[in-house]
C-alpha cells in the first residue's frame, strides 16, 4: 500500500492505539494535519500554545500510564515545546513528540521557521530522530513508542521534513523492534539481590525510600506487600505520593526539603536505606555528606546511570522495579527478619511529636485548609495536578493521596505553567475522576490561554487559585534568607480571575471565606464545566517544615521555630 509520509504518521498512531493527540499546526507540519482532518480513530485537541500541548500529553501519560503524544510545527512551534520536553525528561514521562521541519533541500540554509530541532532536543530527550527518508518513517515511529515506554521512560522526539511527509512509499508498520544497542536490564542479578536481602534482614533500622520509579513501573501494590511482609517503614519522595496510600500504617510520610519531621528523621537515623526507584535528588537529600550517613545503601533502579551517581551504594541492583520487588517478596518469604516494632514505634513517636500542622484562622483562609477541604470532599474521586511553588508543597503535604497516579506535578524541572495543561490531559484520560488543579496566582497566568482549550473540548478542569498576590515560594526565600528584600515577587497587580474565567466561557468564583469556598467547590463539581475558584488566602504564610539550603535533614525549621 503506497501512501504519503503524512498518512504514515496517522496510520502509525492508529497502529499504536493512540486515542488522543495534543498539538498545534503550522507550515512544516501541514501535510500531517491534512491527514489528521481525514482520519477518525484518534481525537486531536488543539491547545493554544505548544508548551501546553506537551504538558497536556504529560498529564495524560502520568495519570493513565500510556504514552502521551503531541504534534508541533517547526521553528517557534518546536522551541515553544522544549520546556515541555525538558520537563518530561526530568520526570521520566513517556512521550512521543512529532515536529515538522523545513524540506530536506532547505535544511542548513536558515530557511523560514528553520531550527536545529534535533540538536536542541538532544539534551532533553531520551532519544531523537531526524527522518530524511520516507522508508524509515514507520520504523522510527515504532521505535519511538518502544523507547519512550520501556526501561526508564522518557520523551522521544521525531523531526520530519515537509518533503518527507509529501512523498509516497509503501507502508508496512513493523510488528517488532530490533535495537541491538538498546536493551534495558529488566531482570535483576539474583546473587546481588540475595546479598541485599541478607543485609536488610540483619539491619535494626531499615527504611524503604520510595521514588517516582515506583509509579512508573506500576509496582505500588507490590511495595505495600513487601513493606507489610517485613514490617519495614516507608518514606516517599514528592514524585511517589500515593504509592503507600495516605492511611497506611507503615507510611511515615514524605521526606526532603519540605518533608515531614518523622520522615526526615527516619532517613537520618536508618542503618539500612533501601532505595526503590529514587535518584537521591538534592531536594530529598539536603546536605549530601550527612544524608543517611549511618546506613548501608541498597539502590534499585532500571537506569544504571542513576545508581551510585550521588550516594555511595553498598548493594547496587539494576532491574525493573516491579520485577525486582516481586523477587524481594519471594526471597523474603524464606527469610527471618529482625523485629522492627521498636523502630516503627520510634518513628510514630516522631510523627506525634511533630505532626504536619498549621495555625488555622476563622478570619481569613489558610491555603492548607483549602487543600484539606478538597481532600475531605473528593478524596479518591479526584486526580490532583499542581503548578510549582508553595501551593505544590502544601498539596503534597496535606492532600490524602490514596492510589498511584493520583498525584501529577512537575518535580525535576519545577515548571510554572505546568498545572492547567497537565490537568487537561488528566481530564481527557480519566473521565471517571474529577480533575483538580491547585495553582498560584503567579503560575496560572503562564498558560492561562488553555482555559479556551478546556471550554472548547469540554475538559472540566477545576482550577483552584491559592491567591496570595505573591510569587510565594520565592518571596518565602527572600523573607528567610535575603533579609526580607521583596524583589520582583509582589503580584498585587493581578486580573480579576473570576471575570477572566467567564470571558473564556468557563465558570468563575472569587471567595474570601471558608463558607464561600465550600459552596463554590460544590457548585463547580456539580456543573462539570471548566472552572476557576479564586481563593483569597493569607499573604504571608510559609511552607514548613523546611530544610534550609545546605543543611542536613535533621536540621529542619519547624512550625515552633517560626512565627507561623
Amino acid at each position: 500500500m503506497k501512501i504519503t509520509g503524512a498518512k504514515m504518521v496517522t496510520e502509525s498512531l492508529k497502529e499504536e492505539g493512540v486515542d488522543v493527540v495534543f498539538g498545534y499546526p503550522g507550515g512544516a507540519i501541514m501535510n500531517v494535519y491534512d491527514e489528521i482532518y481525514k482520519q477518525s480513530f484518534f481525537q486531536h485537541i488543539l491547545t493554544r500554545h505548544e508548551q501546553a500541548a506537551i504538558h497536556a500529553a504529560e498529564g495524560y501519560a502520568k495519570s493513565t500510564g500510556r504514552v502521551g503524544v503531541a504534534i508541533v510545527t517547526s521553528g517557534p512551534g518546536f522551541t515553544n515545546a522544549v520546556t515541555g520536553l525538558a520537563d518530561a525528561y526530568m520526570d521520566s514521562v513517556p512521550l512521543v513528540v512529532i515536529s515538522g521541519q523545513v524540506p530536506t533541500t532547505i535544511i542548513g540554509t536558515d530557511g523560514f521557521q528553520e531550527i536545529d530541532a534535533v540538536g536542541i532536543s538532544r539534551p532533553c530527550t531520551k532519544h531523537n530522530y531526524l527522518v530524511k527518508d520516507i522508508k524509515d518513517l514507520p520504523r522510527v515511529i515504532k521505535e519511538a513508542f518502544h523507547i519512550a515506554n520501556t526501561g526508564r521512560p522518557g520523551p522521544v522526539h521525531i523531526d520530519i521534513p515537509k518533503d518527507v511527509t509529501a512523498e509516497v512509499a509503501d507502508f508496512k508498520y513493523p510488528k517488532e523492534v530490533n535495537l541491538p544497542t538498546y536493551k534495558p536490564t529488566v531482570n535483576y542479578n539474583k546473587r546481588q539481590l540475595k546479598k541485599a536481602m541478607d543485609a536488610i534482614a540483619k539491619s535494626k533500622k531499615p527504611l524503604f525510600y520510595v521514588g517516582g520509579g515506583a509509579i512508573l513501573s506500576n509496582c505500588a501494590y507490590e511495595i505495600r506487600k513487601l513493606a507489610e511482609m517485613t514490617n519495614i517503614p516507608v518514606v516517599e519522595t514528592l514524585m511517589a505520593r500515593g504509592v503507600m496510600g495516605e492511611n497506611h500504617d507503615l507510611l511515615i510520610g514524605m521526606l526532603g526539603m519540605h518533608g515531614e519531621f518523622a520522615a526526615n528523621m527516619a532517613a537520618h537515623d536508618t542503618d539500612c536505606l533501601i532505595s526503590l526507584g529514587a535518584r537521591f535528588d538534592d531536594r530529598v537529600t539536603g546536605r549530601l555528606d550527612e544524608f543517611a550517613k549511618k546506613a548501608k545503601v541498597v539502590h534499585i533502579d532500571i537506569d544504571p546511570t542513576s545508581i551510585a551517581k550521588l550516594v555511595h551504594t553498598n548493594y547496587p541492583i539494576v532491574g525493573d522495579l516491579k520485577v525486582t520487588v516481586e523477587g524481594m517478596i519471594e526471597s523474603g518469604k524464606k527469610m527471618e527478619f529482625n523485629d522492627y516494632r521498636n523502630w516503627v514505634s520510634l518513628l510514630k513517636d516522631y510523627k506525634e511529636k511533630e505532626p504536619l500542622r498549621y495555625n488555622d484562622s476563622d478570619s481569613f483562609i489558610k491555603p492548607q485548609w483549602v487543600i484539606q477541604k478538597v481532600g475531605e470532599t473528593l478524596g479518591s474521586k479526584a486526580i490532583i495536578t499542581t503548578d510549582v511553588g508553595q501551593h505544590q508543597m502544601w498539596t503534597a503535604q496535606f492532600y490524602p493521596f490514596s492510589f498511584p497516579r493520583q498525584w501529577n506535578t512537575s518535580g525535576g524541572l519545577g515548571t510554572m505553567g505546568y498545572g492547567l495543561p497537565a490537568a487537561m490531559g488528566v481530564a481527557r484520560g480519566n473521565k471517571d475522576k474529577v480533575s483538580i488543579n491547585f495553582t498560584g496566582d503567579g503560575s496560572i497566568l503562564m498558560n492561562i490561554q488553555e482555559l479556551m482549550t478546556c471550554v472548547e473540548f469540554d475538559l472540566p478542569v477545576i482550577n483552584i487559585v491559592l491567591n496570595n498576590n505573591y510569587l510565594g515560594m520565592v518571596r518565602q526565600w527572600q523573607t528567610l534568607f535575603y533579609e526580607n528584600r521583596i524583589s520582583q515577587t509582589d503580584l498585587s497587580m493581578q486580573p480579576d480571575f473570576k471575570m477572566l474565567a467567564e470571558a473564556f466561557g468557563g465558570i468563575g468564583y472569587r471567595v474570601t471565606t471558608k463558607a464561600e469556598f465550600e459552596a463554590a467547590l460544590k457548585d463547580a463539581i456539580e456543573k462539570k464545566k471548566p472552572a476557576m475558584i479564586d481563593v483569597v488566602v493569607a499573604r504571608d504564610e510559609i511552607v514548613l517544615p523546611m530544610v534550609p539550603n545546605g543543611h542536613a535533614l535533621n536540621e529542619m525549621t519547624l512550625i515552633g521555630d517560626s512565627n507561623e
